[in-house]
């Protein structure tokens, strides 16, 4: 028993799970509509597109890369989507597999010059990021496109109980990353070049395609976050993704990937968010002003890092 229990608090999401379980609890003692159904509803499907944005980032740092882009990327994707379908009439079935494609594109190009050129992913997700909000404003001249087909809309509002229909999308993610990291070998070839790029060349890992790749997972995954927002929200709007960097950089790292790569966590990550999520749902039921969640996340941002780096450093890391 003692080495469960000694198991449990060494584990690095521990802490996110005791907190978890802190917020929840004085949330109950506080507020009775806590556990209501509508209230669970809402913060389920308030985990969907944080949780997808999340991931992007996640799979990123994994490589010991980056991707500031999110936020642009998810906006043009979401115009696209909404687009395809309004103005070019396009069925659903049609306008979802090219928005997902033209996430990898972007991805793909983010990774490209990422490798040709040997400038930091910092640099040229910040610079493409820029790209895709311009051509996201420009395309649509800050108009929403508003005519989203129903099955669309009921996807979105739809739900058995307190369990929306939107959160399938997550978990389905959650399941395939968490396959992809533990048991097949491009994951582990991308956490080999996360955590040494030199020794993965050596291993004969071709590092240049695994960073593309990895840029155009990280765009897969931008774009779903896309899809579920046009869904969640009724119309495709170009301010969509405007803040998903914080959160996109908060959650992983809280949930233990490294900075500079070869270690992630899926689980971690999606406790990460569902705490994000506890605290903007307390601020709603409690009536504290929503701008203080801005200020909640960067501390989180700044106490995740500063935890990452005692953790290197007690790993004996430089």
């Amino acid at each position: 028993m003692r080495s469960v229990f000694r198991l449990l608090f060494a584990a690095e999401w521990f802490g996110l799970v005791a907190a978890l379980a802190f917020g929840a609890a004085a949330l109950f003692l506080t507020s009775r509509a806590f556990l209501s159904e509508f209230n669970i509803y809402v913060a389920l499907r308030s985990l969907c597109v944080p949780l997808l944005v999340a991931y992007a980032q996640m799979v990123a740092l994994g490589v010991g890369q980056m991707n500031f882009s999110v936020g642009g990327l998810g906006g043009l994707v979401a115009v696209s989507f909404g687009g395809m379908m309004e103005v070019l009439g396009l069925p659903v079935f049609v306008a979802l597999p090219l928005a997902l494609a033209l996430g990898a594109l972007c991805g793909w190009v983010n990774g490209f010059f990422t490798v040709w050129t040997g400038i930091s992913s910092f640099v040229v997700t910040l610079s493409t990021g820029a790209v895709f909000g311009g051509l996201d404003l420009g395309l649509t001249k800050a108009v929403p496109f508003y005519r989203v087909p129903p099955d669309v809309l009921a996807f979105g509002t739809g739900h058995i109980s307190a369990f929306p229909f939107l959160l399938i999308v997550p978990a389905f993610a959650s399941g395939l990353l968490a396959l992809l990291f533990a048991r097949t070998v491009p994951g582990r070839q991308m956490l080999a070049v996360g955590g040494n790029p030199r020794a993965a060349a050596l291993s004969a890992i071709a590092t240049g395609r695994i960073v593309v790749a990895t840029q155009m997972l990280s765009g897969t995954l931008v774009a779903a976050a896309a899809v579920v927002a046009v869904a969640q929200l009724g119309s495709a709007q170009p301010t969509i993704g405007a803040d998903w960097l914080p959160i996109s950089f908060a959650a992983p790292i809280l949930g233990g990937a490294s900075l500079t790569g070869g270690h992630v966590s899926v689980l971690g990550t999606l406790l990460a968010v569902m705490l994000i999520a506890i605290i903007e749902n307390g601020t709603v039921l409690l009536g504290v002003d929503q701008y203080w969640v801005q200020f909640v996340l960067g501390s989180m941002i700044i106490a995740a890092v500063g935890l990452n780096r005692w953790r290197a450093a007690a790993a004996g890391d430089p």
